[in-house]
């Protein structure tokens, strides 16, 4: 018997995608450098299923078909092209290698040259939706050398997330396209979080809300525009008792993790000088979490002055209803410029509205407003902004006093909404036809003679002035906008 595809690296997330190929009529090969996990695997979980066991590279490679599909679900970085050389040697012109795990697009777009060099195929396909996604169907980004694609079209697309009878998978691009959507679903998830987390805070701190009280008000929002997977499972954790049943979420350290994809979104962000404000501030606030002891000894030294109203409750948890669904928007639009800024850098020809049909489901942003977005897409595929949509700009247009509101009430009592205000302040500033840079352009005229522009000129003409009547008429160079 030979396999359909092979699997290396069996962890959670890749048995329990050879569980969702198996389910679905493929025969796997499966390798894991740590051999007992295969004899495990195979001879537990997976006894009597079409899944074959290898206890070397060798083995492993000679039970798959031709031509063959071997996918890594391993380790982002140096384990990826270690794995990579190793399989190189037993590999033939035409296989295929995929890479499941979470690699920065860089790294894949130089793998995809270097495997087609060799006469082989690579692709890097971002896999979304945690362990319950890898199982029961994740939301799949693949990306790299489009030769590929048809040989593992049938495979990915069958494993992935459906709705609506249509896959959350389809090929997004060449080079490191599918890394890169994958790492700005990520972004948006950390955003995601981050606004939950902080409308969580003020029904804690503001308003002195119990767990459970919270829950029965994520349950509410769950069944409306705000439904998405993360709502639903913060509802679900606020339920969740400790041993002596009291609320576990109130047990758990105030400092939060990160693995990098929010890091390198932000990153390629200022790159791209597109932003990503909302996005950023959610991986500083993680930054700023893990800083417990910092935080202890500042809450002693700088104490909150300052006076506040006293919140009506059920007014505010209205507003926050309105104002999370507001900001979230500015965390879509933000990943969405972001993604045509390199697609113009990269010469990527990306389908906005299939990358929002493939976030619909199986993945950790999957949210009902997803639909609107393709839509949006649908009618202008050349859609700037989100937020200009007509629906997307009446949805946040009406959004609006509820969210001024809940950004106040946190500011007036020293409750911390990065997130939050990084959104509304882009929003303002987007909205805003006349801004403050013309003083900041005269200041680095000023001192740089960088050079500014006029209102009373055409575009793309440049002027400098010797502001103190001593630095003469020379200037540096034009200014990049």
């Amino acid at each position: 018997m030979k396999a359909d595809i092979g699997l290396i690296g069996l962890a959670v997330m890749g048995e329990n995608l050879v569980m969702n190929m198996e389910s679905k009529g493929f025969t796997v090969a499966v390798y894991n450098r740590t051999v007992s996990r295969v004899e495990n695997f195979v001879g537990g979980r997976a006894k009597g299923l079409n899944i074959l066991g290898a206890k070397t590279l060798e083995e492993f490679v000679g039970l798959l078909k031709k031509p063959r599909k071997v996918m890594l679900m391993i380790k982002a970085g140096q384990p990826v092209d270690d794995f990579i050389e190793l399989l190189l040697p037993l590999l033939e012109k035409g296989d295929i290698i995929i890479d499941g795990g979470n690699s920065h697009y860089p790294d894949t777009a130089r793998r995809v040259a270097y495997l087609e060099s060799k006469g082989l195929y690579f692709i890097g396909a971002g896999v979304s939706g945690g362990e319950e996604g890898a199982l029961k169907g994740p939301s799949i980004s693949p990306g790299g050398s489009p030769e590929a694609w048809a040989e593992v079209e049938p495979i990915l697309q069958a494993i992935s997330a459906h709705v609506d009878g249509e896959p959350c998978c389809d090929w997004v691009g060449e080079g490191g396209a599918g890394h890169f959507v994958k790492m700005v679903h990520n972004g948006i998830e950390y955003g995601d979080m981050q606004l939950i987390a902080e409308v969580y805070q003020i029904m804690r701190d503001v308003l002195g809300m119990k767990p459970d009280e919270m829950a029965d008000v994520f349950e509410k929002w769950n069944e409306g525009k705000l439904e998405s997977y993360l709502i639903e499972i913060t509802r679900d954790i606020l339920r969740v008792k400790d041993e002596d049943g009291q609320p576990l979420v109130d047990k758990i350290l105030d400092t939060a993790g990160q693995k990098g994809t929010g890091k390198w979104t932000a990153q390629n962000a200022l790159e791209e000088g597109v932003p990503l404000t909302l996005i950023t501030e959610a991986v500083f606030a993680r930054a700023l979490s893990s800083n417990k002891e910092g935080r202890m000894e500042a809450s002693r030294v700088l104490a909150y002055k300052g006076e506040a109203p006293k919140a009506d409750k059920e007014a505010l948890i209205k507003a926050m209803h309105d104002a999370l669904y507001a900001a979230k928007l500015v965390s879509y639009t933000q990943g969405y410029m972001l993604m045509r800024s390199a697609a113009k850098t990269y010469r990527w020809n990306l389908n906005y509205g299939g990358i929002a049909m493939m976030w619909r489901g199986g993945c950790i942003i999957r949210s009902v407003f997803l639909g609107k977005i393709k839509e949006a897409y649908d009618k202008n595929p050349d859609l700037e902004n989100l937020m200009l949509d007509p629906y997307f700009a009446k949805e946040i247009t009406d959004a609006q006093p509820a969210w001024r509101q809940v950004c106040a009430a946190a500011m007036l009592r020293g409750i911390p909404m990065p997130a939050m205000t990084s959104a509304l302040a882009f929003f303002d500033g987007l909205r805003t036809a006349r801004g403050s840079a013309n003083l900041l352009q005269a200041q680095r005229d000023y001192f740089g003679a960088h050079t500014y522009e006029r209102v009373d000129r055409p575009r793309n003409e440049f002027f400098h002035t010797n502001w103190t009547g001593e630095g003469g008429d020379t200037a540096s160079s034009i200014y990049n906008a």
